[in-house]
């Protein structure tokens, strides 16, 4: 696996130290041997989804998870996203209801979540790949030193973005961030676990909007389409 190849020329100016890394190359040569032996997701092509969809100067509002889903056809490259016609995890469910009661949006049939990442909304998972059915099993194979550096890139921008920090594993990024800079807006998680010790109510998206009308930028059409008019 080549992972150098698969990221968005835009990106890669940007990212070019940390994918000469050794870290890199190492994580390189992990998921080579890795896919000998067992099924990843997502699919390599879609590894870099989120960059895909986002450009880098396009970054307004980055979202970010911990670990892809590892069920059958969830993973796309996408945080808490899914692909049309897949069942919702109860995290997204959660994203959504809290959606609903934050700005009014209707609860969508689908959770392909790539109208927000075409808005400016960067969603990715700290560790961006997973071995199937086995949740955090890329766990500190380098992923989390590249994604670091995204996030430290993005943060030293002279365009200030907005940092969603969910739970305490994704708050620990917060050391990363330039806060005098930048904007963050952290809560619990929206697992089921924590969703109701403060993700709830939190109203995020709401005051992501709030942030980007003060800094006179267009505010993010949260309302997902039906998966009829993908």
């Amino acid at each position: 696996m080549n992972l150098k190849s698969l990221i968005p020329e835009n990106w890669l100016t940007v990212l070019e130290s940390a994918t000469e890394s050794p870290t890199f190359q190492k994580l390189n040569q992990f998921l080579e041997e890795e896919e000998k032996e067992h099924q990843i997701f997502p699919d390599r092509h879609e590894i870099f989804s989120a960059f895909r969809y986002c450009k880098y100067h396009d970054v307004n509002v980055v979202i970010l998870g911990q670990d892809p889903y590892h069920g059958e056809n969830q993973a796309h490259g996408l945080a808490f996203s899914v692909l049309p016609g897949v069942k919702h995890p109860p995290s997204l469910r959660n994203i959504l209801k809290e959606l609903s009661e934050d700005v009014g949006t209707t609860t969508p049939d689908s959770g392909f979540l790539s109208h927000w990442a075409k808005q400016g909304v960067l969603m990715i998972n700290a560790v961006m790949t997973v071995r199937a059915h086995q949740a955090n099993s890329h766990k500190g194979k380098g992923w989390e030193a590249f994604t670091d550096e995204v996030i430290k890139t993005l943060s030293r921008r002279v365009d200030p973005v907005i940092f969603i920090l969910w739970g305490s594993y994704a708050q620990k990024k917060k050391q990363l961030i330039d806060c005098e800079r930048n904007y963050i807006i952290e809560s619990a998680h929206p697992s089921p676990l924590s969703a109701y010790r403060g993700f709830f109510g939190s109203r995020p998206f709401s005051r992501i909007n709030k942030i980007l009308e003060e800094n006179g930028k267009a505010e993010v059409n949260w309302q997902l389409p039906s998966s009829m008019l993908l």
